[in-house]
């Protein structure tokens, strides 16, 4: 793999190609074709995340853990294209590159395997980065690396560019990718494009019980969890809309009563026993979120969030076993994760956990269920999150909503514990912590247990 800094270039002995640029945030990754004198030929050659396909060249968004790529076909790129250049941007407001670290830019062949890599130093203020650029040199491709940072953002590389960035595109409709022409993307940069200026400086487990399951590559989408008990079956289904939910006194105290779900604040915990002292036995731990619609210079868009819900048990301060996307129901049965969700579309619940609290051992006391951020997205770009308990017979019966967003990247959301009596008991907690999987959790949440 040939290493290359800043301002030199290296051969490409092939035409099928992938871009990526590995940061410490989210970033988009974008592909201007331009033609001689630096000009796009039309605004099908400005390919990114609404118009994602160009000829020769696709943007493909995150999966399996990547980020954002471009696939580039040289030998489909037309003739008249001199230049494809690789643009990064971050895609977390108020955050520059000298805040996140420096950013590699690897260019691999169609097999994975690496040609070319180019750590950008010096980067600052900058939030969009020309990164590299695949160019035609007397009929031969090369790629040479830029590293060219913009302190004035997205606005200051459209301009340079030569498109109006106040010209803002209105919301409406994206077309399907298959119709680039016809996306809402910015009008084609007229006139020459400038050399780029100079950047801006500016836990344990038990001996009774096996080690909890590492968290393992994520199943494929299209796998399907076992079948869950009934009648607790799907993660979706919801009852009729109960009447306008009761708010919760301070302190607990709380009486959970049919058709009236309880709103808890933090740190309150309500009782699991309905009026008529009645003990729950079967409970589901609903978990939901919505993505944060955003716009721009380029159109609205909504990012897909993989948030992944699970549930830790524990039994005398330590690990029991653990409910999650990888491992869907604990030993002993008593709790089944619904199945995995990634993107957070949809109506009501995206994760669902079920808990017969009859077949859960009696040596484990506390159940503490968490939200881990699969990508490393934070909580700030997550709206209307929420965890529910829902009785199989009742419906909704307490609810906890979270406001505002977190720089973290997982939510201890809420725990069941019971006491000496053995009554279960659900406490809200809506804590941010650092974690992308709940084996990454683990040893942040002894201090939520006895509480």
């Amino acid at each position: 793999m040939i290493q290359l800094t800043k301002g030199t270039n290296a051969p490409l002995e092939t035409d099928r190609l992938t871009v990526s640029v590995e940061v410490s945030a989210n970033a988009d990754l974008s592909a201007l074709l331009l033609a001689a004198g630096g000009k796009v030929r039309s605004e099908s050659d400005f390919v990114f995340y609404n118009a994602p396909r160009g000829p020769g060249v696709e943007c493909k968004p995150p999966a399996g853990g990547q980020g954002w790529q471009v696939a580039v076909d040289l030998g489909a790129v037309p003739a008249d294209v001199e230049i494809v250049r690789l643009v990064t941007s971050l895609d977390e407001g108020g955050r520059t590159f000298g805040q996140v670290g420096q950013p590699v830019a690897r260019v691999s062949d169609a097999g994975g395997t690496p040609l070319v890599e180019f750590a950008m130093t010096g980067l600052s203020t900058e939030t969009i980065v020309i990164a590299l650029e695949l160019y035609r040199r007397q009929g031969a491709w090369k790629v040479r690396a830029v590293g060219q940072g913009y302190a004035g953002g997205l606005a200051a590389l459209l301009a340079d560019h030569g498109v109006d960035a106040t010209d803002e595109p209105s919301a409406q409709p994206t077309p399907p990718p298959a119709a680039p022409a016809s996306s809402p993307v910015p009008p084609p940069p007229a006139g020459s494009t400038p050399p780029p200026p100079t950047y801006q400086a500016t836990p344990a487990t038990p001996p009774s019980t096996p080690t909890p399951p590492p968290p393992p590559s994520r199943p494929s989408a299209g796998s399907t969890p076992p079948p869950p008990p009934p009648p607790s079956s799907t993660a979706q289904t919801q009852a009729a809309p109960p009447p306008p939910p009761t708010p919760a006194a301070s302190g607990g105290g709380v009486t959970l009563t049919k058709g009236r779900p309880v709103n808890l604040t933090k740190g309150q915990t309500v009782s699991l026993v309905k009026d008529g002292n009645q003990k729950l036995t079967l409970v589901r731990m609903g978990l939901g979120w919505d993505p944060i619609k955003k716009g721009g210079f380029f159109g609205n868009r909504e990012v897909d969030i993989d948030l992944d819900a699970s549930a830790i048990l524990f039994a005398g301060g330590q690990v029991a076993d653990v409910a999650f996307y990888n491992n869907l129901t604990t030993k002993d049965g008593s709790i089944q994760h619904m199945g995995d969700n990634r993107t957070g579309e949809g109506e009501g619940d995206d994760e669902v956990v079920a808990v017969d609290l009859t077949r859960v051992p009696v040596h484990v006391d506390t159940v503490i269920f968490v939200v881990t951020s699969y990508q490393g997205q934070t909580f700030e770009q997550i709206q209307n999150a929420f965890c529910r308990l829902i009785d199989h017979q009742d419906g909704e019966l307490a609810r906890y909503t979270l406001t505002g967003g977190m720089p973290f990247t997982a939510m201890v959301m809420a725990k069941i514990s019971r006491d000496g009596s053995g009554t279960w008991g659900f406490t809200a907690i809506g804590d941010g912590i650092t974690a992308k999987t709940p084996i990454e959790a683990l040893p942040q949440l002894t201090r939520y247990l006895g509480k």
